[in-house]
Order: structure tokens, then C-alpha cells, then sequence
């Protein structure tokens, strides 16, 4: 980042999307620190961190699409009864993202790991790749807003915002999980209640 500056900070950041596990509140933070001590400023930070995520997020939404309804209806033919899942579950997940898609890209923008991820599903159920540009830059551009003018707020003392970002990241993660069994319970009652009606 000091070598490359906001070429460099672009590129980590793309990476961070494609590359989930690389922490982009790390990079973010430090980034607002340098603005502190070096000749980058909060606006060209930001502005190059952005890009960064969108060409990255673009890039993941282009493998969606690759990975189309149709393509998930092959391997649930295949494997559908180890995974316990059928055509009907695949469409009706479909139509769910296709009513609520660009609230939950813009929303998940700001959920640690997820905020990378939500590219491929919306990529899968073919959001309008405007809409979906739109929505992912909007909940990028005050996801970095926030953590840059943090680092710059703090100074050297950078290192403490990632700290409480971890946590953040842990309470996300926990709810995410809670979640996902939540769903997985719902799935499987109302899997039985089918049976049984039949």
C-alpha cells in the first residue's frame, strides 16, 4: 500500500473479494491511517477502495452466472437425495432472491465474509447487473467511508478499530449461524409436514 498507493490499495481489496478470509477492515483502517502521514488522501482512499470491491464483487457475480438455476437442477438430479434437497427448493430459493435481492446485496455489504460472498448467489439468480452494481457500490462506498475515516480518526492507534472490528465479526458470525439452524429447522419441519399431508 505505501509502495503502490491507491493502485495498490484497489488491488488488496479486489483480492479481499475474491479471497474472503483476507480481513478488508485491515486494510481499510491502515488505509485511513496513511492518509495521516503520507499524501493519499480520505477521498482517493476511499474512492480507490471502492473500486477495488466493485470490480472484485463483479467479478464473483460473473461466476454466479456461470452457475445458473439450471446447472443446480443437474446436480440435484444427481445428488439430490444425499443433499436432501429438490427442484422445488432451488426454485423457490430462486424466487426469493428474486423479491428481495437488492436489499439483501446492499445489507450484506457490511456483514464480515458474507459481504464478499452475496456476489455469487445474486450472479446465480441473474439480478440485474445494474441493480446489483448499484446496490454493492452503495453498501460499499459507507462500509469504507466508515472504517477509512476510523483509521484516520485513530492514527497509529489503528490496530484498536480492527480489534473491535473482530468482535463485531464474531456477534455476525454467531447470528449467521443461528440463523442457518434456525432455516435448517424450518426446512426440515415443513419437509415432514409435506410428507404427511401426502
Amino acid at each position: 500500500m505505501e509502495q503502490f498507493g491507491y493502485i495498490g490499495v484497489a488491488f488488496l481489496i479486489m483480492i479481499e473479494n475474491l479471497f474472503p478470509p483476507i480481513p478488508s477492515e485491515v486494510i481499510l483502517t491502515f488505509g485511513g491511517f496513511m492518509t495521516t502521514n503520507t499524501s493519499l488522501s480520505i477521498i482517493g482512499m476511499i474512492i480507490a477502495s471502492t473500486i477495488g470491491a466493485v470490480v472484485g464483487a463483479a467479478i464473483l457475480y460473473g461466476v454466479g452466472t456461470l452457475i445458473d438455476v439450471e446447472r443446480l437442477e443437474k446436480i440435484v438430479d444427481k445428488y439430490g437425495n444425499i443433499l436432501r434437497i429438490t427442484k422445488d427448493d432451488i426454485h423457490k430459493a430462486d424466487a426469493w432472491f428474486d423479491r428481495h435481492g437488492v436489499w439483501t446485496v446492499f445489507f450484506c455489504r457490511f456483514v464480515p465474509l458474507i459481504r464478499s460472498l452475496i456476489s455469487l448467489p445474486a450472479g446465480m439468480a441473474n439480478m440485474s447487473f445494474g441493480l446489483f452494481m448499484l446496490f454493492t457500490t452503495l453498501g460499499t462506498v459507507i462500509w469504507n467511508t466508515v472504517l477509512i475515516y476510523l483509521g484516520a480518526a485513530v492514527g497509529s492507534q489503528w490496530e484498536t478499530i480492527v480489534a473491535y472490528m473482530d468482535i463485531y465479526s464474531n456477534v455476525a458470525y454467531v447470528l449467521l449461524a443461528i440463523l442457518l439452524v434456525a432455516a435448517i429447522i424450518w426446512y426440515i419441519r415443513k419437509r415432514k409436514q409435506t410428507a404427511k399431508a401426502k
